[in-house]
């Protein structure tokens, strides 16, 4: 018997949507490309992450409950965001537990994570991408998702990475190495709004590292600190360029 097609239904953070829709397509032709039912709840907005992240849970819950009604009942929700899939899995708590709200919560993947753990893919035979790649992990990824999609610097333990086994078999991709691999960008959401002159000297030494490694691309799952390391790269007059996962998995021209 022919297995069932996995039925996802494809979550794009606010901040994808209205910056970078090219990752959101990426990610729905990824999941199409590989035998994927996906379906996209048209009436979907913020999740309340950073409602809930200032405390406004009044708010929060407004767009929590609008998340939940439009992606209750689906077999898989997928995002390819670390810290929105943090937010719905671990602090949609502005309503009621409800056991949509569960359902909702428990079945909510990060795209990194769904490739590998869930359909554990390793082959994009459409996809080439022949560059110097340097690998940012978000904070989030390593510290808050559970399971993490690569383990941590500051901890003694298995050495793992999902993002480079996903990468693995994509011919062309050179890896370089940066010195402070696991360290903060400085972007962390309204941390950047806040201390504004700490986070931009974050990520001036996060794309310094960059630079020194000799990469070309910055590739990662989390778009939100790569769309703050592009801006830091960009006022320095650096030539890195950022990209996100799902584009090099997708097979989209560099």
């Amino acid at each position: 018997m022919t297995p069932m097609a996995p039925r996802v239904a494809l979550f794009v953070p606010c901040f994808i949507d209205s910056s970078f829709p090219e990752i959101g397509v990426a990610t729905l032709q990824l999941l199409e490309r590989l035998g994927c039912i996906v379906e996209y709840p048209f009436n979907q907005t913020c999740c309340g992450q950073p409602l809930a992240n200032e405390g406004d849970q009044k708010n929060a819950a407004a767009c929590e409950a609008l998340f939940v009604q439009n992606f209750a009942g689906y077999d898989y929700i997928v995002g390819p965001s670390a810290s929105c899939i943090h937010h719905i899995r671990q602090h949609l708590d502005a309503i009621e537990q409800t056991a949509e709200v569960t359902q909702v919560r428990t079945h909510a993947y990060e795209l990194v994570e769904f490739l590998h753990d869930i359909l554990q893919i390793r082959d994009f035979p459409w996809a080439s991408f022949p560059h110097k790649v340097a690998l940012h992990n978000s904070c989030t990824s390593l510290r808050s998702l559970q399971p993490p999609l690569a383990s941590m610097s500051e901890i003694r333990g298995p050495v793992f990475s999902k993002p480079k086994e996903l990468l693995a078999n994509v011919p062309g991709i050179e890896w370089v190495e940066l010195e402070r691999a696991d360290e903060c960008c400085g972007f962390g959401g309204l941390f950047s709004i806040f201390e504004e002159g700490v986070s931009a000297k974050m990520g001036y030494d996060k794309v310094d590292d960059q630079r020194r490694a000799g990469a070309e691309y910055i590739v990662s799952a989390d778009m939100s600190c790569l769309m703050h390391q592009k801006g830091c790269a960009q006022r320095l007059g650096y030539g890195q360029k950022y990209i996100h996962i799902a584009q090099i998995l997708n097979g989209d021209t560099a």
